[in-house]
């Protein structure tokens, strides 16, 4: 069903500058994870239109499951259905993994971008509710930047199960799973790579170190220590995983999985990061090690940047442009526009999401080449920020239902 949203606030055109999809053709493509698979067809899928534009959206989830997508070229809404009550949410640009506690299911948002390196393709296909990979326990989901080829991995916390799932099957509209590895229960990962996996092995409840796999389920020989192993996202350059004392990088060299440590500083004790984020591929990415303490990782520069925030965050993510812009969600609600030189305040909004806050509910803040997303749950809002232009809010729409769960879609 098709609906229209209410939009609030239109501030400067509406048209917008969709090169936010545009990467860094700079790079080599072998250094890129995602060129180490299927080429073919350039991403394109039976029944999927190639369209000259990304098409952006954001896809939200409600609290009670039901699923919406927002088209950020004309915005309309499309209904998709409902999934089981989520507790967390992970995805890829294409697909949402909804975390119910007792098994994921997966929604394909119908849109999404196929990264060439020096080029783009997009496409638009039907969205549709894919189904559930069943397990026990809270999930954590890991995906690459391709949505039609590689894996990506579950890792179910109470029974343990480390799970492959088959991407390239994901976009024909099947759920197929290339292993699933018994494990001693724990908060672990399963980090697709290239046609490998890095899954976390445990002692006492604990992750500690990761192994490599390949996507048969195949132990490949590499095991590397990663005490507290937590949270993961890649980049062009690799696969990071977060480490007690630092971060791994993976890659596929020359058809082979490698792991290099990226130890913090000298002097700098263990940390925990839960999670790390940037816009989509880019290589600096952003993670809290408290609420003042910013870390960016250069996956490049295989170097450590430590930054100290103004004012106590919850949440950071790198935009990784030319300015060097960091965004944050500031406990009080206000999204900053931080320097990632030091982390002084280039600009800032309102407190826009105050009350999700203090309701103890999670915004979502999205960031790609020219604007920011977001989500304020208890307010029933979405923002789209201009935070190249004062942090200038672009528009603002009301949503039917609290938007728990946001991701940007198309890209």
């Amino acid at each position: 069903m098709r609906s229209r949203i209410t939009t609030l606030v239109v501030v400067g055109t509406l048209a917008l500058s969709l090169s936010a999809c545009a990467g860094d053709a700079s790079v080599d493509p072998a250094a890129d994870p995602a060129s180490e698979s299927g080429t073919a067809g350039h991403g394109a899928v039976e029944g999927a239109e190639e369209v000259a534009e990304p098409p952006l959206g954001l896809t939200t989830i409600d609290a009670g499951g039901q699923v919406a997508h927002l088209d950020l070229l004309d915005e309309s809404v499309t209904d998709l259905g409902t999934v089981a009550p989520p507790s967390a949410m992970a995805t890829d640009g294409r697909y949402l993994f909804a975390d119910s506690g007792s098994g994921v299911e997966i929604v394909d948002s119908g849109v999404w971008t196929w990264d060439h390196v020096d080029h783009f393709h997009y496409y638009r296909a039907a969205p549709r509710l894919l189904g559930t990979v069943g397990g026990h326990g809270s999930a954590t989901v890991a995906t690459t930047n391709s949505s039609t080829s590689g894996g990506t991995g579950l890792s179910f916390a109470d029974s343990g199960d480390a799970v492959l799932l088959d991407t390239e099957a994901l976009s024909r509209g099947e759920i197929h799973e290339l292993f699933r590895l018994e494990r001693e229960p724990h908060d672990g990962l399963v980090v697709p790579i290239g046609s490998f996996a890095l899954v976390t092995r445990s002692e006492g409840g604990e992750a500690t170190s990761v192994i490599g796999y390949d996507s048969s389920g195949g132990p490949t020989g590499l095991v590397h220590p990663c005490p507290a192993a937590s949270g993961t996202i890649t980049t062009r350059v690799g696969a990071v995983i977060g480490c007690a004392d630092g971060a791994l990088l993976a890659r596929v060299d020359d058809g082979a999985l490698s792991v290099e440590s990226i130890p913090y500083p000298q002097g700098v004790g263990p940390s925990s990061i839960g999670s790390f984020d940037n816009r989509e591929g880019r290589p600096t990415v952003a993670a809290l090690a408290g609420p003042t303490d910013i870390r960016l990782l250069g996956t490049r520069e295989r170097s450590w940047t430590l930054l100290t925030s103004p004012v106590p965050l919850a949440h950071v993510t790198a935009v990784d442009d030319e300015e060097g812009h960091l965004l944050a969600l500031a406990q009080d609600g206000r999204m900053l526009v931080l320097s990632a030189q030091d982390a002084s305040l280039v600009t800032e909004t309102e407190a826009l999401v105050g009350d999700s806050l203090s309701a103890g509910l999670s915004p979502t803040l999205i960031a790609d080449q020219h604007r920011a997303y977001l989500s304020a749950p208890a307010e029933r809002r979405l923002y789209e920020i201009d935070f190249a232009d004062g942090a200038r809010i672009a528009r603002v729409f009301d949503t039917a239902t609290e938007p728990a769960f946001v991701a940007e879609t198309g890209r």
